[in-house]
């Protein structure tokens, strides 16, 4: 019983802040990258400095659970480590690697096998050894019992996700409406037809009706409907089932299909992409962001793997919504009456195949490039479906990622990290084959930064107001 609780006790090292002794504890279990943020916090740097830690001799001390301790006799210091080259060259992959560290640290099923074992020795050892009194020990054996039942649900029960499609009857399809759909036909202004070209289009003042209109428009502006000899009732058809296939999610919805396709229109346009591509190409292009996101549910892939939907089970925890948005693509353009691509060449899908990937995910995550008018309402609509996400983890006992838990994150963390080292980095390495976006995407998205940091200053600020007042009426009530 002494090693299972000197496995849990936590470890203390004492650093050299200014001059001044100060003592900082951490979880034998806690990342590397968390230590970093708390020797950081400890040494008031900001938390994203890359940073040394050395002893008083000045060798280096590796950052990690099984760093040595020390004593306030020998000081360790941090030291902001600043070879720019280096960082500006590694940052993205760096960031990449601490989301993936995160997530894997947060869902290891293993750690929670261990952990759950652990606790149940330490109970039935107490059983035996310490001669608890009865109404003690049925209380034990129930905990153990409750214990067992959580690891045994764990390991076999299958979560229904509610998808719309169940593809436990593999002989279902999809059956689209045969007659032509009854959206109305809109005749677009000159000034609607100029703003579709532009990041700047403005998303929310448009019915799903005029949503599906301009749609119909872009791939008849692109000369695809004319290349592929698609038939336009058809057309209309195809974008009528994808419209019934997205989900009133507060963000993974039929809007940000509309999104990402206007955006994905936009670059065509903007980095005269029409004189570059092949028309199959194109094809691919818009058809990917139409597509995206069908049949979302609502939880994303952690989720689906954690609780083990019927998604998750059936794709192996391989990339259960994505092959699941693919899978109801499919059975949609499977039917005749919505299969537009009969006359599109698979082979050529091929082509530039990465350039295309990137402009997806570009496209898929620029709702920050959009005026702040336009854009700050997307990031309220996420956070509602975060939050939505982990209640729902938190009430079946599964784990929450902190950048999803509602008591954790704010608007403006939520966003200053994401923009800073992933849409930057990505809209910057893409300006570098097309310079013409930097003025239209890559400069909005360093105001968008800017915004978000003056708005966390504020935070901050308040935040640390409302604590001096706390502190002062507490002293004032000591006083009387």
């Amino acid at each position: 019983m002494g090693s299972s609780s000197s496995s849990y006790a936590p470890k203390t090292v004492y650093l050299d802040v200014d001059g001044k002794v100060q003592r900082v504890i951490f979880s034998r279990h806690c990342s590397p990258c968390d230590i970093r943020e708390l020797l950081c916090t400890s040494s008031n740097i900001a938390r994203n400095t890359a940073i040394l830690l050395v002893d008083s001799e000045g060798a280096l001390i590796s950052i990690d659970p099984t760093m040595p301790t020390n004593s306030p006799s020998n000081l360790y210091k941090v030291v902001p480590h600043t070879s720019e080259g280096e960082v500006k060259e590694d940052v993205f992959q760096n960031v990449l690697s601490q989301v993936a560290e995160q997530f894997s640290r947060a869902f290891r099923i293993n750690e929670l096998k261990t952990e759950v074992t652990n606790r149940l020795a330490v109970l039935e050892k107490r059983v035996e050894l310490e001669g608890l009194k009865v109404v003690e020990i049925e209380k034990c054996k129930y905990d153990m019992k409750k214990l067992r039942d959580e690891v045994m649900s764990r390991a076999s029960v299958r979560v229904n996700c509610n998808c719309k499609y169940n593809f436990s009857d593999d002989g279902k399809k999809l059956s689209p409406r045969r007659d032509v759909p009854s959206y109305p036909k809109y005749t677009l202004s000159q000034e609607t037809i100029e703003a579709l070209k532009k990041p700047t289009f403005d998303v929310w003042h448009w019915e799903h009706n005029e949503m599906l209109s301009c749609l119909e428009y872009m791939y008849h502006d692109l000369g695809l409907v004319k290349e592929f000899n698609m038939n336009p009732i058809t057309v209309k058809r195809w974008l009528l089932a994808i419209q019934e296939n997205y989900r009133d999610n507060p963000f993974h919805n039929f809007r940000h299909c509309f999104c990402v396709s206007q955006m994905m229109y936009g670059m065509l346009h903007l980095c005269n992409l029409k004189d570059k591509l092949s028309m199959t190409d194109m094809c691919v292009l818009m058809t990917a962001a139409v597509c995206h996101d069908l049949d979302h549910p609502g939880y994303n892939n952690t989720y689906q793997i954690n609780a083990r939907t019927e998604l998750a089970v059936r794709y192996n925890d391989i990339s259960p919504l994505e092959n699941h948005h693919c899978a109801v693509a499919f059975q949609i353009l499977s039917t005749p009456e919505c299969n537009i691509f009969a006359n599109v060449e698979p082979e050529s899908f091929r082509q530039i195949r990465q350039l295309k990937l990137v402009m997806i995910k570009c496209c898929d995550i620029s709702n920050e490039v959009r005026p702040t008018e336009v854009a700050e309402p997307w990031v309220d609509c996420l956070l509602e479906e975060y939050f939505m996400q982990s209640d729902r983890e938190k009430s079946e006992g599964l784990p929450v990622a902190p950048f999803m838990d509602r008591d954790k994150v704010t608007k403006p963390t939520a966003q200053i990290g994401f923009i800073k080292f992933v849409l930057i980095p990505m809209f910057e390495t893409f300006m570098k084959l097309f310079p013409q976006i930097e003025e239209v995407m890559v400069q909005p998205l360093r105001d968008s930064r800017d915004h978000y940091e003056e708005l966390k200053q504020i935070d901050d600020a308040m935040s640390e107001a409302q604590k001096k007042k706390t502190e002062n009426m507490s002293l004032g009530g000591n006083k009387k």
